[in-house]
């Protein structure tokens, strides 16, 4: 806001001084320097996100892209980071210790687990009248969707960022290695078995990348439409019910795993896997396949030509079930929020700093960095070369993602479509991704059974607790998947019973519930 609240605030403060101080001026033959609007002081918590560039900075805070933006939009911030692993309790732990930032991160709406009930418990101011006053681009631009994610009992209580595309998560697969084996992209959960058959034989490592908790590992949850996530409600049997407990599908689900498990498939330690070492194995050319944010594919790709020059990344349709149906999970309007903490005196001057955040000069800047140094301008027309380096494509992500704090995160329109390899990934959104994903009925806020059950509680894209151990078993071979309804069993009885009764409830009664959108 450096620049932005100068032209916004220093016209009035101005014109007062050079008023009061005209005579004095002429008195002593001296022209006064225009005083500088004050900056903008304020201290805001960033998850990590796994980003390398943000775990791997020695001091965030002095970090040029940092200082850059702090001299655009006249601010002094102080970042303080939550590390990627630890969210949830870090999160907790804050609000235990009321250790609260002026500006609070969350990964998602006003309701989430991370949030501890904060909102609710007036820890953090509504923001109506502050954006009316100084959030028109953030009013006009943030979906109608992505605002109601943020309401609580009629009031707005974060700035969301947000997604126009709720199809985010993609089938990525190394194209060179399965034109190595000659078979055509795969279609069903068989074809797909074939196709990581024909990688082991290749010699690939990983030829399907797993990861702890199936996260960015769940492929082959969509075909059989059982992901066991928040948003996985269904009716069924005139109850609500979360689609994990249609049994038979839940089993063949498993089966695949197990299957993939017993032939080498995946990496028989996948339940250990955390996100630094997943990313770094596919980098290093050891994985096949997996799953992923499409937008992220081609610095994804740049970074894994440092050590297989001949790799080809694509994104290729995610295998269909019986119903001819598959893909991801659908993600919700809302990917981050920026809450406020209540008492915060600088309040207007924060939400100046969002809404700048939509402004031209902002795209500019995260999209492409500095003039001069990232990029040039040509006749009028930004010339930009994406860095192919990894370090360099860490930055660019890492400017482009995670420091641009509101944006419609589907993809990055300018890059992309400075290139063909870029235009052809915008494309991918509209012939593959907006074809494919699974969705069920939501409800929001949080079902109160949830809330007090942790252990039977999933997260937007994690198992709940409970059947988390018993899904990893049954892969290992621990425990046979024949017993997957007993796990189910388990589940009612630590508290599943009064999340149907709840969710039921709440859906004839019509009451905070999103039904499907796919």
């Amino acid at each position: 806001m450096k620049k932005w609240v100068g032209l916004c605030m220093t016209a009035a403060i101005a014109a007062t001084a050079l008023a009061g101080c005209a005579s004095k001026e002429k008195e002593e033959g001296q022209s006064a320097a225009p005083t500088a609007a004050p900056k903008t002081k304020f201290s805001i918590s960033l998850r990590t996100l796994a980003f390398n560039y943000v775990e791997k900075s020695p001091n965030i805070n002095e970090d040029k892209w940092v200082k850059k933006l702090e001299d655009m939009t006249n601010t002094d911030l102080d970042i303080v980071l939550v590390p990627h692993k630890e969210y949830e309790q870090k999160m907790v732990q804050m609000f235990a210790t009321n250790d609260i930032p002026d500006v609070v991160q969350g990964s998602g709406g006003v309701n989430g687990k991370e949030m501890a009930g904060s909102v609710e418990a007036g820890v953090f101011m509504p923001l109506d009248e502050l954006l009316q006053k100084y959030g028109q681009n953030l009013l006009k631009k943030v979906p109608k969707e992505a605002w109601e994610n943020v309401t609580y009992k009629g009031k707005i209580y974060a700035i969301p960022e947000y997604l126009s595309n709720p199809s985010r998560r993609a089938t990525w697969i190394r194209r060179d290695l399965l034109d190595q084996t000659g078979l055509p992209v795969p279609k069903t959960v068989d074809e797909y078995m074939n196709v990581l058959r024909a990688f082991k034989k290749l010699g690939v490592e990983n030829p399907y990348m797993g990861r702890q908790d199936f996260k960015y590992a769940d492929t082959f949850f969509g075909p059989y439409d059982v992901y066991p996530y928040l948003s996985m409600f269904e009716e069924a049997n005139g109850q609500v019910q979360m689609k994990f407990m249609d049994n038979e599908n839940m089993m063949k689900a498993l089966q695949t795993y197990k299957t993939m498990y017993d032939e080498g498939l995946i990496n028989k330690e996948f339940a250990t896997i955390n996100p630094t070492n997943f990313k770094n194995a596919i980098l290093a050319g050891k994985a096949g396949m997996w799953t992923m944010n499409a937008n992220e594919l081609l610095q994804w790709e740049q970074q894994l030509k440092a050590t297989t020059p001949t790799a080809k990344l694509e994104i290729i349709p995610s295998p269909i079930g019986p119903d001819g149906k598959g893909g991801s999970y659908l993600y919700g309007s809302v990917t981050r929020t920026y809450f406020i903490k209540e008492g915060t005196k600088n309040a207007a001057e924060i939400v100046k700093f969002f809404d700048w955040m939509l402004s031209d000069e902002a795209e500019t800047y995260f999209t492409f960095g500095i003039k001069g140094e990232t990029y040039k301008e040509e006749n009028g027309k930004i010339s930009y070369t994406a860095p192919t380096d990894a370090t360099a494509v860490d930055e660019e992500r890492y400017r482009q993602s995670f420091l641009w704090l509101v944006q419609d995160t589907t993809y990055n329109k300018g890059s992309l479509s400075l290139t063909e390899e870029g235009k052809k990934l915008i494309s991918v959104y509209d012939t593959i991704l907006a074809k494919e994903g699974r969705d069920g009925i939501q409800f929001d806020p949080r079902l109160d059974a949830l809330v007090k059950n942790p252990d039977v509680a999933p997260n937007s894209d994690t198992a709940p607790p409970v059947l988390l151990t018993h899904m990893v078993k049954m892969v290992y071979g621990k425990e046979p998947i024949s017993d997957w309804p007993k796990a189910v069993e388990e589940w009612l009885s630590k508290g599943g019973k009064d999340v149907i009764k709840e969710a039921t409830e709440k859906y004839n009664a019509k009451n905070g519930i999103t039904m499907p959108r796919r």
